[in-house]
Formats: C-alpha cells, sequence, structure tokens
C-alpha cells in the first residue's frame, strides 16, 4: 500500500480521538514503564477525558462524570480493536466495532462546518458527550477496518510500551506510538551491537 492515506478530516478526528481515549483510559505500559489508567475517581477520569479531547483540538466546557465513565470501559474495548486488526485478526475487530457501533447506536449524517463543504459524520441517539464521541469513534474504527486501511491500526512495537497509534505515513511502516519509542529501540539495538563487538 502506498500513497497518501485517504481518511478525510472527520475520520481522522474521530481515530485521533481512539487513540486518545485508549492510550489516556486503559492501563498497561507506555514508554518503557507501567502505565495506569485513571482511576474511576471523578475528577481523575473527567480530566482524563478532557485532556484527550483537547490533545486532538476539541477542549471541553464540561465533562460529566457519567459520559467520563463511559467512554472509559468503550476504551478498553477499542483497545480489543486496534490489538486484534495490529495481530491481523480482523474478524476479532470487524466483530467488536459491529457491537460497539450497535451499542453506540452510532447513525450517518451529512454535517456542514462553517465555510466546509458537507462531510459524512457518525452521531449517537443524542448530543452528549459521551454518545457524539463513542458513535464516532465506532464509526471512524470500521471506516479503518472495512477498507484496504485496516493494516494502519497499531500497538507500539517497543518493549514495554502497548499504547496505540494510526498509521497515517505515506509508506505505511510505522511500528511506534511515539518518536521516543522509537529511539528507545534504536538506541538499545545500538547498546546491543557494541556490546557484542
Amino acid at each position: 500500500m502506498t500513497g497518501q492515506v485517504s481518511f478525510d478530516s472527520h475520520a481522522r478526528n474521530v481515530l485521533a480521538a481512539s487513540v486518545e481515549y485508549v492510550n489516556r483510559l486503559t492501563p498497561g505500559y507506555s514508554g518503557g514503564v507501567p502505565y495506569d489508567a485513571p482511576a474511576d475517581e471523578p475528577d481523575a477520569i473527567k480530566a482524563a477525558v478532557a485532556e484527550a479531547l483537547t490533545a486532538i483540538g476539541h477542549p471541553p466546557k464540561s465533562v460529566p462524570v457519567d459520559d467520563a465513565r463511559r467512554l472509559k470501559l468503550l476504551a478498553g474495548r477499542m483497545r480489543t480493536v486496534f490489538e486484534a486488526a495490529n495481530d491481523g485478526d480482523l474478524d476479532t475487530a470487524a466483530a467488536e466495532i459491529n457491537a460497539l457501533l450497535i451499542d453506540t447506536n452510532a447513525r450517518p449524517q451529512l454535517d456542514r462546518g462553517k465555510d466546509r463543504p458537507w462531510s459524512l459524520h457518525f452521531h449517537g441517539p443524542d448530543e452528549q458527550l459521551a454518545n457524539g464521541w463513542a458513535a464516532g469513534c465506532a464509526a471512524g474504527l470500521a471506516l479503518a477496518v472495512g477498507s484496504d486501511l485496516a493494516g494502519r491500526l497499531g500497538v507500539c512495537a517497543a518493549p514495554q510500551c502497548d499504547r496505540v497509534f494510526v498509521d497515517v505515513s505515506k509508506n505505511g511502516q510505522r511500528r511506534f506510538c511515539s518518536p521516543q519509542c522509537q529511539s528507545r529501540v534504536k538506541a538499545a539495538a545500538h547498546r546491543a551491537r557494541q556490546a557484542a563487538t
């Protein structure tokens, strides 16, 4: 697969939100150290959701605690999609996405922003924060897995890191969640070569 990735701006946005939710709201490893997801304490989980949305350029006015808790649960399910797609298990990824689409009641709708053309968006049954973003994320993952871009959903290949990413590079060869993890792996390989000589 070569050429520029063809996600439209809305799909890129909801896929970026999926990455932020998974990476901020699920436990595991990040950059070689254990990562604890925020506890179910209201301020911590609300802050993590606000940080995720702010990171993609959509700072929320407020984050209701029930929405934050729902997004944390959905982030664990989205992690399943990223891990399955990364492993080439598109059957598992698709089954989880289909369940997410049903559970979020994602519905397509044409929307138009100021000075922008019509584009296809996916919404939940109402405009609550969790419903809108969860439905959009589920649909974004469906667009990726339902196309030749399924291989663009990845999990960091660095030791002790399981943060996820969407590979939007031209050559589709991304293996790491961040330049820091890539540098860590390169430095470790360099040290191993030096020690072997």
